[in-house]
C-alpha cells in the first residue's frame, strides 16, 4: 500500500470499525472505506476471545476494502480498558552545548528523564506526551529549541496500559493478517477527530462514551493533562433494560437505539413501545416512559463516575469550552440535557471532522476513535517508521524512543 494511506481500526467492545483515509494531492484527509462488524470478543474494552475478535475484525477490514477498493496492510489500532493508567512527571537536565544553545538531543533527553519512573513489571508505557518546557524557571514554553539556557525541564503525561492487554490486541489484529503500526489510546485518538485547537486550549474534557467503556481525556493550555477509563458503557445500560422490562439482550439493543431516551422529561407518558418476551413468551406493551426510567439513572451513574474522575484532577474548574461527548453513547436522544445536569456546564456532542471523501458514512460519534487514528496516523507515523514484532519485548526501549521523537516534533 502507498505511504498516503491511513487506516484506523477501532476495536471495541460493541463494535469493531476499520476506517481507510487517503491523502489527496492538496495533503488532506479523505476518507474512501468504512468497515463496522459487530464485536463479541472484547470485554470492558479488552480481548477476551482471541478467534472471535479475529473474526470480526477481518469482516470489518473486509468491508471497508470492498469500499475503498484497496487491500490493507497495516493498521493504527486503538487500545482501551479500566487497565489504562496515566500520571504527569517532570524530568530536568543540564544543557550540554558550551553556547547554552537548546537542540533537540537536550529535548528527548528531558522527556527521557521525565520517563524515569516506576512503573510496574506487569505494565507498558503507551505513550510519553510532553505538555510544556521550563527554561530556567521561563514556564510555559511549547518549544524550547534554539532557546538559550542552563537547565531544561519538562512536564509529560505518561499513559500506561497493561502488557497482556496490549499483547492480546496485538496478536489478534496480527492473526487477522495485518501489521500493528501504532498503539494509540482511544480517547486520545478521538480528541484528534472531535476536539477543536481553541477548546483544547480554553479546557475541554472529552467523554467517549463506548459500548464496554467510557473513556475521558482533559485537555487544557493546548496539552493533554489527564486521561481515565470508566468500566461502564452502553452494555451496561442494554442489560438493564433486558432485565427491567424482560426481554432479550439482542431486542434491548435495538430497543435502546430506536426508542431510548436519557432525559426522561422529553418523554410522552401516553407513547408505548410493543416487547418480544424471553424464551417465545408473548410480547407486551410498554411505555417509553418505563424505558426511560431504566436508562436515565444508568447513563446518570456513568456520567457521575466521569464527573469524579474530573474533579480528581485541577484542571476540574479550569474548562472554559466545557464538555464534548462522542462515542455510540453520544446518540442516545436526551443524552446532552442529562450530561448538562450532572457536569453543570455546557455539553456538545462531539462529530468527528477535518476529512472529505465519504463523510456522510463517517460523521457519527461512533466513528470519533476510527477517524482520529487516521489524524493520529497522518500526525504521527509519517517519518516514524516503526517494526513491531512483540509488545513487550528487547525492542520496546527504542519503541518508545523512536514515537517520544515524533510527539516531539508533532508538538512543535
Amino acid at each position: 500500500m502507498e505511504d498516503n494511506s491511513f487506516i484506523g481500526l477501532d476495536i471495541g467492545t460493541t463494535k469493531i470499525a476499520c476506517i481507510i483515509s487517503e491523502l489527496d494531492a492538496n495533503n488532506e484527509l479523505k476518507i474512501v472505506g468504512v468497515g463496522v462488524s459487530p464485536s463479541d470478543g472484547l470485554r470492558k474494552g479488552v480481548v477476551v476471545n482471541i478467534d472471535k475478535t479475529v473474526h470480526s475484525i477481518q469482516k470489518a477490514v473486509e468491508e471497508a476494502e470492498l469500499m475503498a477498493g484497496t487491500d490493507v496492510e497495516s493498521v493504527y489500532v486503538g487500545i482501551a480498558g479500566d487497565h489504562i493508567r496515566a500520571i504527569n512527571s517532570k524530568g530536568v537536565v543540564a544543557i550540554s552545548r558550551q553556547d547554552n544553545e537548546i537542540a533537540e538531543l537536550d529535548v528527548v533527553r528531558a522527556i527521557d528523564a521525565a520517563k524515569a519512573v516506576s512503573i510496574p513489571m506487569d505494565r507498558e508505557i503507551l505513550h510519553v506526551i510532553p505538555q510544556e518546557f521550563i527554561v530556567d524557571d521561563q514556564k510555559g514554553i511549547k518549544d524550547p529549541i534554539g532557546m538559550c539556557g542552563v537547565r531544561l525541564e519538562t512536564q509529560v503525561h505518561i499513559i500506561t496500559g497493561a502488557v497482556t492487554s496490549a499483547q492480546n490486541i496485538y496478536k489478534s489484529v496480527e492473526k487477522a493478517g495485518l501489521k500493528v503500526r501504532d498503539l494509540v489510546l482511544e480517547p486520545l485518538a478521538s480528541s484528534y477527530a472531535v476536539l477543536e485547537k481553541d477548546e483544547k486550549e480554553l479546557g475541554v474534557a472529552l467523554v467517549d462514551m463506548g459500548g464496554g467503556t467510557t473513556d475521558i481525556a482533559i485537555y487544557f493550555d493546548e496539552s493533554i493533562r489527564h486521561t481515565a477509563v470508566v468500566g461502564l458503557g452502553g452494555k451496561n445500560v442494554t442489560s438493564d433494560i433486558a432485565i427491567g422490562i424482560r426481554t432479550p439482550i439482542e431486542r434491548a439493543e435495538e430497543i435502546k437505539k430506536q426508542f431510548g431516551c436519557a432525559y426522561s422529561p422529553l418523554v410522552k407518558a401516553d407513547e408505548y413501545i410493543s416487547v418480544p418476551g424471553v424464551g417465545g413468551r408473548e410480547q407486551r406493551e410498554v411505555s417509553k416512559a418505563v424505558l426511560a426510567s431504566i436508562i436515565e439513572p444508568r447513563l446518570e451513574e456513568i456520567l457521575s463516575l466521569a464527573l469524579r474522575e474530573i474533579k480528581r484532577t485541577e484542571y476540574a474548574d479550569m474548562l472554559g469550552a466545557g464538555v464534548v461527548l462522542t462515542g455510540g453513547g453520544a446518540l442516545m436522544e436526551g443524552i446532552q440535557e442529562l450530561a448538562e445536569k450532572v457536569f453543570e456546564m455546557p455539553v456538545k456532542i462531539g462529530v468527528p471532522t477535518g476529512f472529505g471523501g465519504l463523510t456522510e458514512a463517517a460523521k457519527s460519534p461512533i466513528h470519533a476513535t476510527g477517524v482520529g487514528l487516521c489524524i493520529y496516523g497522518v500526525r504521527h507515523g509519517r517519518g516514524a517508521k516503526k517494526s513491531k514484532k512483540s509488545f513487550a519485548g528487547d525492542d520496546s526501549f527504542k519503541k518508545i524512543f523512536e514515537r517520544m521523537k515524533v510527539w516531539v516534533k508533532e508538538f512543535f
